[in-house]
């Protein structure tokens, strides 16, 4: 598959003009095609909605475009859920799947009237003395632990993974939410990360339509709804064939109609939690190519590091990089492509096979719109990027500004020998 920008050389050229590089850039046009996309894939089923991973996109403009199709919030934090709020979600609108969740974070949680996704038996507990009861509508994560395979590959190791509850644990803990008044349940499970296979959403939703078929039958629970999660992945190489969002809903369906259906539970609700699926390849990182060097290897040095972009640093992961107006040249140049960081793993690319790269080149860096800006931070005292969001009408709309040091600064407003440095 071929990897394109959303956007032209020359329109970059005009954006840059006003805002420097480096910044995210967002495509309006395909964010709304691609939530239209999984309505369809689900619209077999009467409860279904998606709960957008606020962690991925932290940006109330991008949450307010997803409102239009009714995606509802998933949040882990309290700046999420008052972001949420803020932009006006509230009450079922809001799912809170957190880990290790302070008292405070599910109190907010509770005034919003957000659905509460427990990650631990032990949690029970600590949210009623929390909030000082059990909600009437609660869900419960679930990990089966081991290996998850798919006929003979294994898509990850839940039985690593720090979240969720056992088989047992979670059979006891509908028991005992039950007793404490709890009406209407789901069950929540993240099992495999960034699969590009139609085949991982309909396998994770048997195994779970298998569970909910068993809890219902064993602990009298009301299974109101399964959260299948996120999981679906995007082709980040271009060698990848894409999912087909329409295959997989069709996949669950045929799954749901022949577990559930005939458990007499054809009325449960399917939520999702996608991400990186909605968001990812409908942002890109804009840098400009800055600094060469010729030594052991060929750099290309940009003006972005990865406090803007963290993923190729953290987990070696590829984002393919389009050099703008020359999407035609022959890739016959091997360079590192690095930012100024000091660490040696800031780098977007190694050994990447390019066309010549200039000072003063754009470089568009493919799918960041989903765990892109969102992961930055302020190493070396770098400042995170703007955002913008290039609209369907071809105009372009700031929706983050560019950090300034008077921000970096702003939590040491107590320092004084900080404000004699101002003097």
């Amino acid at each position: 598959m071929e990897k394109r920008p959303f956007v032209t050389k020359e329109k970059l050229e005009e954006i840059v003009r006003e805002y420097p590089t480096p910044f995210h850039l967002y495509d309006e046009k395909g964010i709304r095609e691609n939530a239209v996309k999984l309505k369809e894939a689900f619209a077999w089923n009467k409860g279904f909605r998606e709960y957008f991973a606020v962690k991925a996109t932290p940006n109330p403009f991008i949450l307010k475009i997803l409102k239009d199709y009714d995606c509802g919030m998933d949040c882990s934090s309290l700046t999420e859920l008052m972001m949420s709020e803020a932009t006006g979600f509230t009450g079922p609108d809001i799912m809170f799947s957190s880990n290790n969740t302070p008292a405070e974070e599910y109190r907010y949680a509770d005034k919003l009237g957000a659905i509460i996704n427990l990650d631990d038996i032990t949690h029970i507990d600590f949210l009623e003395e929390s909030i000082g009861y059990i909600p009437e509508t609660i869900s419960c994560r679930y990990n089966p632990g081991g290996l998850f395979k798919i006929s003979t590959d294994i898509m990850d190791n839940p039985g690593d993974a720090k979240y969720g509850m056992t088989t047992e644990q979670i059979f006891e803990a509908y028991k005992i939410l039950k007793s404490k008044g709890a009406k209407r349940f789901g069950i929540h499970a993240f099992l495999a990360s960034n699969t590009v296979t139609n085949e991982y959403y309909p396998f994770l939703a048997k195994v779970l339509f298998e569970l909910a078929v068993r809890l219902e039958k064993e602990t009298g629970a009301d299974i109101a709804f399964i959260n299948l999660s996120g999981g679906i992945g995007i082709p980040y190489r271009p060698d990848q064939e894409p999912n087909d969002i329409h295959v997989i809903g069709e996949g669950v369906r045929k799954v749901y109609e022949e577990i559930l259906v005939p458990a007499g539970m054809g009325d449960v609700a399917i939520y999702t939690e996608l991400g990186r699926f909605m968001l990812a390849p409908y942002g890109g990182l804009v840098t400009t190519a800055v600094h060469e060097k010729h030594t052991h290897k060929e750099y290309v040095g940009v003006d972005a590091c990865a406090v803007n972009l963290m993923r190729p640093a953290m987990y070696g992961a590829y984002h393919h990089i389009t050099v703008m107006g020359k999407e035609g040249a022959a890739c016959d140049h091997k360079y590192d492509v690095v930012g100024s960081l000091c660490e040696n793993n800031d780098k977007f690319a190694i050994d990447r096979m390019l066309p010549e790269i200039s000072r003063g080149d754009l470089l568009f860096i493919h799918d960041t719109g989903a765990h892109g800006f969102a992961m930055g931070y302020n190493y070396n005292g770098k400042l995170k990027s703007a955002e913008l969001l290039l609209k369907e009408d071809g105009s372009v709309q700031m929706i983050r500004r560019a950090e300034t040091p008077e921000d970096y600064f702003a939590t040491f407003d107590f320092c004084d020998v900080l404000k004699n440095t101002e003097k």
